[in-house]
């Protein structure tokens, strides 16, 4: 037993652990047995704003965001290297909370927050303005600097990377952070504020409140102390922060819902399209808002693919996420269990065909769905046009470019895209074409820092990962000197 388990987790506020005001606390559950382990502090608002204060006040302090690029960018290269020596505890973690296998939460999750925290600490080396030419006889120059609080509400599919890549860059802008991690999964927030502390940022620069949505999160969202809003969630959930932030006049970054569209092309290579279809349905159990769970393929290819995923689909390894050989793990929660369900019901009842899956997995009282594919369905279904966010595959047939496009761009979301093909020509001019704010080609979740993501239409708006990215955590002032 850890240290980490024998503390029972308390809200990090100003550098320091607290109990909620009220003493209140929530069960953590994990998904692989549905049992409880550990309780982690239920914040109230009053702790929300005692969150807020200290991030103002370290801001106003200048503890943080007086300090160089240089020497905020050199604290992040540690944050780095101290999740690279404690790799093993942090995937544990996020292993245990989220239900996700150890090897995945290893090798993607804990691999790319290192990455996140080390490619905005190159940034911050040269956070810079620049000059401007103009006609007036003036030196014309700009500066960029931080917003100031930055509101940080993560999800819980991706803790640990979603919180990276929302904190990496407003720390590296020289901004303070309050963090709410969605109530399901706060484990590894609240490592990362001790490790953050170990790193060197100073007190009161990061905040975790641990709690509900309804209650931390709207204190959060409504606090006047609070500069920009960084979410990660539901298109439902995002429409109401957005419009909170509207009223208040505060810059929102919203990384929504998905329900990708993965193209196969009859000039495709089948052997490497089929693995990264699987990839696409199947990561992180289907809970993945960039993943691909409609499958559009040409119709000359359309019954041989098919048949492919019916015989490749059911040798997926399913099962415990303490096990290596884990490649799906059980759902984040038995809510989330429960709406797989109900779509793939759905499904049958529009007369669609289970090619493969369509039933729990019983295990250890574990929350498991098996990787489910189906066809036959109508484009206009509920099951092909909503977001189920659960290992299930929609497959339909295209005759056509344009048809293919057509279907692709035919749902209200647009976070992420793919193209299988072997013209080169096709894969520009598809992607050109596709309403989404990442395109992958001959693979799927291609992610790095340096390449920005994010959604248009229901999907959001704002980039994560990239200078775009830390653009969005600065305001640019100008400043223009008479040289008369």
């Amino acid at each position: 037993m850890t240290t980490f388990e024998i503390d029972p987790g308390r809200l990090f506020i100003g550098g320091q652990w607290r109990e909620a005001a009220d003493g209140a606390r929530t069960e953590v559950v994990d998904p692989s047995r549905g049992t409880v382990v550990t309780t982690v502090a239920e914040a109230g608002a009053a702790d929300v704003d005692a969150a807020v204060k200290a991030a103002r006040s370290a801001f106003d302090a200048g503890q943080w965001s007086g300090l160089s690029g240089r020497e905020r960018g050199r604290v992040l290269l540690r944050v780095a290297e101290l999740i690279r020596a404690e790799a093993d505890e942090i995937a544990r973690l996020e292993s245990l909370d989220v239900g996700k296998p150890i090897i995945l939460a290893h090798a993607v999750d804990v691999t790319n927050a290192a990455n996140d925290y080390e490619y905005f600490a190159s940034l911050a080396f040269s956070l810079d303005g620049a000059t401007r030419d103009t006609p007036m006889n003036a030196l014309a120059y700009t500066r960029r600097g931080p917003l100031g609080v930055v509101a940080a509400i993560t999800p819980f599919n991706f803790p640990l990377i979603l919180a990276g890549s929302k904190i990496a860059p407003a720390l590296a802008a020289g901004n303070t952070v309050v963090h709410k991690p969605a109530d399901e999964t706060p484990l590894s927030a609240l490592y990362m504020a001790g490790l953050f502390q170990r790193a060197g940022v100073p007190d009161g620069v990061v905040n975790v409140v641990t709690g509900a949505g309804p209650v931390a999160g709207e204190a959060l969202l409504r606090h006047p102390g609070v500069d920009k809003i960084a979410f990660t969630g539901s298109t439902v959930i995002g429409r109401h922060a957005a419009s909170v932030a509207g009223e208040n006049l505060k810059p929102v970054t919203m990384e929504l819902g998905g329900n990708a569209a993965h193209i196969v092309f009859e000039d495709a290579d089948l052997e490497k399209a089929v693995g990264a279809v699987i990839k696409g349905f199947v990561f992180n159990t289907g809970q993945f808002c960039m993943g691909g769970p409609r499958l559009l393929v040409a119709r000359p290819v359309y019954r041989t693919l098919l048949n492919i995923l019916a015989e490749a689909v059911p040798g997926v390894p399913v099962g415990d996420p303490r096990k290596v050989e884990t490649v799906v793990g059980p759902m984040a929660g038995e809510k989330h269990l429960r709406k797989v369900e109900e779509y793939v019901e759905l499904a049958r009842k529009e007369g669609a065909r289970i090619v493969c899956g369509g039933e729990r997995l019983d295990l250890d009282g574990g929350y498991y769905y098996k990787p489910t594919v189906i066809a036959d369905l109508a484009n206009d279904s509920r099951v092909v046009q909503e977001e189920i966010f659960g290992p299930v595959l929609t497959v339909q047939p295209f005759d056509d470019e344009d048809e293919a496009v057509a279907l692709a761009n035919s749902t209200p979301y647009g976070l992420a895209s793919g193209v299988q093909t072997g013209n080169l020509a096709r894969a520009h001019r598809v992607a050109d074409r596709l309403q989404a704010g990442i395109v992958w080609v001959n693979d799927w979740a291609m992610l790095d820092p340096a390449v920005p993501f994010g959604g248009v239409k229901d999907s959001g708006f704002g980039r994560e990962y990239g200078p775009e990215a830390l653009g969005a955590y600065t305001k640019v002032k100008s400043v223009v000197v008479s040289l008369d």
